[in-house]
């Protein structure tokens, strides 16, 4: 799973172990984060205190304009960005479950101005991009061109936030060596049988 052990299960905290027993049963699975970041609880602890507060904003009392399909698009095409295996393919698989569309992670992560998306997104990736690669020369023009496709500047905050916080979940996943779950590879590629 990465190159440092993760703990088991039954030696986690309270707290973390009836999250990961949560996710388990939602998913089927535990996604490998969940134990290789619990070595150090206080980090994960402040880790999806953050993750849960940008991908799902309603848990902290807070609106979003951008959808759960968005949100997993930026992380999605930043993480590509970034060469980050687990993240492409971890949250490529939410992409597709949330889209509906079991074509969209890979080309959001290939290239997205290419993929099958409304320009309002491609717009939102291309601020995404440029948060990711070059956030040192993002302007007001930046702003501007979300502003033509309805975003507030709340949602470029949002946007520039996933992208920064992945920017971090990126670098973690790939020094430690984790690797996704064979279960994401597949997930929402095939309609699910009735």
């Amino acid at each position: 799973m990465s190159r440092y052990p993760a703990p088991d299960i039954n030696d986690l905290p309270e707290d973390i172990k009836a999250r990961v027993l949560e996710v388990q049963e939602k998913a089927g699975f535990v996604p490998n984060v969940f134990l290789a970041l619990a070595r150090r609880p206080a980090e994960w602890r402040a880790f999806f205190a953050y993750h849960d507060a940008l991908m799902t904003p309603e848990t902290v009392g807070r609106t979003s304009g951008l959808t759960k399909g968005e949100r997993e698009m930026i992380v999605t095409a930043t993480s590509a960005a970034n060469q980050c295996l687990y993240c492409v393919v971890a949250h490529g698989a939410i992409l597709r479950i949330y889209e509906k569309k079991p074509l969209v992670a890979d080309q959001v992560a290939i290239n997205h101005r290419k993929a099958d998306i409304s320009p309002r997104q491609r717009a939102m990736l291309d601020f995404a991009m440029k948060v990711c690669q070059q956030s040192h020369a993002i302007e007001d023009a930046d702003i501007d061109a979300l502003h033509a496709h309805g975003f507030t500047d709340e949602d470029a905050w949002d946007i520039a936030a996933i992208t920064a916080f992945f920017g971090l979940s990126n670098r973690m996943a790939s020094f430690s060596g984790m690797m996704p779950n064979p279960e994401f590879y597949l997930m929402g590629r095939q309609p699910k049988p009735r």
